[in-house]
């Protein structure tokens, strides 16, 4: 049976760089999705629409009597639009692309269902009120999505072949040892927020937004040890990476993380000691993202993919005696 991407596929055969640049978009979107939710709650609007999937029980969008709240809350709900239209973007590229590479459309579908499980971890968040767990899994499945969207795009650069790694084994599981560590302090710094100075709102029915019950600054000295942890482990990976003359893109990425967590640990120091204003914790966030991003690329520049896996030989006839 043929299917609507199918006949799209018979009448538009993008090039190569256009599928890169769709996955890109959808990378890039991927992580704007992070930063205006974000911006949600650091403007105290997460409960700007009081229900979901609508934004009110009566109206589907946000009412003057909501103001600037319901406004920003439900701007973000349709950004989710733009999201999804930048991932159909690239699915469509990847599926209408000759060759058709089929692990890139299987990578921008699971985007869509990342983003549609994420949608309805959302409306759980609004519908309990702001439940600080619920918004820490809302946060951790969108930086599940940078993921895959990353790994999109990583993999538009190169082929469909079995990958061949370009260093010893010990290396490639020490770069994972590194995403281990930087995975460990997004998810900490969620648990941060949750107890944090910054609910989402003022509360519902009359009752306060609830928190993590763990104090503040225990939370916050453990993920300060945390950024040291994954500061000194960068900069052993960079030293290591030096001495067994690792490719030069693992080394510029291991670079380019060092300096990411440099100013982010800034970021978060003058945070906690100001206060946490909210254009702190809000650039604190697109840090978090980029830090991400940036640790999930190092693995990916220490093995190649060819073309395509080599096809095997044809067999041959034996010769008949004449």
């Amino acid at each position: 049976m043929r299917t609507p991407s199918s006949l799209l596929a018979d009448r538009w055969h993008p090039t190569a760089e256009t599928v890169r640049r769709a996955a890109l978009a959808a990378l890039v979107m991927s992580v704007v999705i992070v930063v205006t939710g974000g911006a949600v709650r650091l403007t105290a609007s997460g409960l700007g629409c009081t229900t979901w999937p609508r934004c009110t029980g009566e109206s589907l969008t946000p009412t003057p009597q909501m103001g600037v709240h319901g406004i920003i809350e439900f701007t973000n709900r349709m950004l989710t639009y733009v999201l999804c239209a930048a991932i159909a973007w690239a699915t469509l590229a990847a599926r209408s692309h000759k060759p058709w590479r089929r692990s890139l459309t299987k990578l921008g579908w699971t985007q869509f269902w990342l983003v549609m499980s994420n949608s309805v971890i959302g409306g759980i968040t609004v519908l309990t009120g702001l439940n600080p767990y619920s918004v820490a899994v809302h946060m951790i499945s969108a930086m599940g999505l940078v993921w895959v969207a990353l790994l999109m795009w990583e993999r538009t650069k190169e082929g469909d072949g079995a990958p061949q790694p370009s260093v010893s084994r010990p290396i490639i599981q020490l770069s994972y040892v590194l995403i281990t560590v930087i995975g460990l302090l997004v998810a900490v710094g969620t648990v941060v927020t949750g107890a944090g100075h910054h609910p989402g709102a003022p509360g519902k029915d009359g009752k306060p937004v609830p928190r993590i019950p763990i104090d503040y600054d225990r939370l916050a000295q453990a993920h300060a040890d945390l950024v040291f942890l994954s500061v000194g482990l960068t900069l052993a990976v960079i030293f290591v990476f030096a001495a067994i003359k690792a490719p030069p893109a693992a080394r510029a990425r291991v670079r380019d993380l060092f300096v990411l967590l440099l100013v982010q640990g800034t970021l978060g120091f003058v945070q906690y000691f100001t206060d946490a204003p909210e254009v702190m914790v809000g650039l604190h966030m697109l840090g978090a993202a980029l830090i991400w991003a940036a640790a999930l690329r190092i693995p990916l520049a220490l093995r190649t993919r060819s073309a395509e896996d080599p096809a095997p030989a044809a067999p041959t006839k034996a010769l008949q005696p004449a």
